[in-house]
């Protein structure tokens, strides 16, 4: 109960955000160079940053949309389809994917710099989690195109899209923390994502409608942590209200609490880091 003290929270917070800004220049370099040196040597360049993510939507658009032709019409009052329905819950997915796979390697892919002694270990996971977020910008980038070709308007929620980002990385950056010292004492973890990343998708309301799961099978839905993400990226992107009020509450919560965690675990166990890599 004391991770939910606000002055806990609060304290935390502050100095994870003072350790960034304290190293605020290494930290851009090295996102600048990981992009770069990931797309070093292919022939398409950057234009996997892009493709990739829209790649994924537009799959998925055709398998559900098109193949299987799922509809939203008449289950919400909304003057948006299931595309959007599906794009907007694609977005929060596409979004965590990658740093969630690359975070339990941050420490384990540097073994040079944790070597270092006056090396900032906490850069390396926040660098993976900023680098990866050039797919965040791509596929929220082609949900507002989508919206605004097809029905020619945003509803007001879209303000809140900065806020909704801001608390996407504070918690992708706690889970980093978490996963990166996990990940140097227990080779596995990589594995352990993959697997809830994939059941992730599947149990999550992404693909479909909550009504077509079965009342049986519905606190699947809940025990997701996944769902509440994109619940709030459904209610500012396809909504246009705040429907999931219980979300945006775990959301806020469960992010800062997720920084406070991943980052006492990681200070605590940095410096056994160099031991085992």
């Amino acid at each position: 109960m004391a991770l939910l003290d606000p002055r806990i929270l609060y304290r935390a917070t502050a100095q994870t955000m003072g350790m960034l800004g304290r190293h605020r220049k290494l930290l851009l370099e090295m996102v600048r160079r990981d992009i770069a040196d990931r797309y070093v040597g292919h022939m398409l360049g950057l234009f996997w940053a892009v493709g990739h993510p829209l790649i994924i939507m537009a799959v998925f658009l055709f398998l559900f949309g098109a193949v299987f032709k799922a509809r939203t019409a008449g289950a919400f009052e909304t003057p948006f389809g299931y595309a959007v329905y599906l794009l907007s819950g694609l977005v929060p997915f596409i979004s965590i994917q990658e740093p969630l796979m690359r975070s339990p390697l941050a420490i384990t892919s540097n073994i040079g710099l944790v070597r270092q002694v006056v090396f900032p270990l906490e850069v390396l996971p926040v660098k993976m989690v900023l680098a990866s977020q050039l797919h965040l910008l791509v596929s929220l980038a082609a949900l507002v195109l989508y919206s605004l070709i097809a029905y020619q308007f945003l509803p007001w929620t879209y303000l809140l899209l900065p806020v909704l980002v801001l608390l996407l990385l504070v918690l992708m950056t706690g889970l980093s923390f978490l996963l990166a010292a996990v990940g140097v004492f227990f080779k596995d973890t990589k594995e352990f994502v993959q697997i809830f990343i994939f059941v992730g998708l599947y149990t999550s309301p992404i693909l479909f409608l909550p009504q077509w799961v079965p009342n049986a099978l519905k606190p699947i839905l809940y025990l997701n942590p996944l769902s509440y993400l994109v619940w709030c990226f459904q209610d500012v992107c396809y909504f246009g209200a705040i429907l999931h009020p219980l979300a945006w509450v775990v959301l806020v919560t469960g992010s800062l609490i997720m920084l406070v965690v991943g980052g006492r675990v990681f200070n605590r166990l940095k410096v056994y880091f160099g031991d085992f890599v």
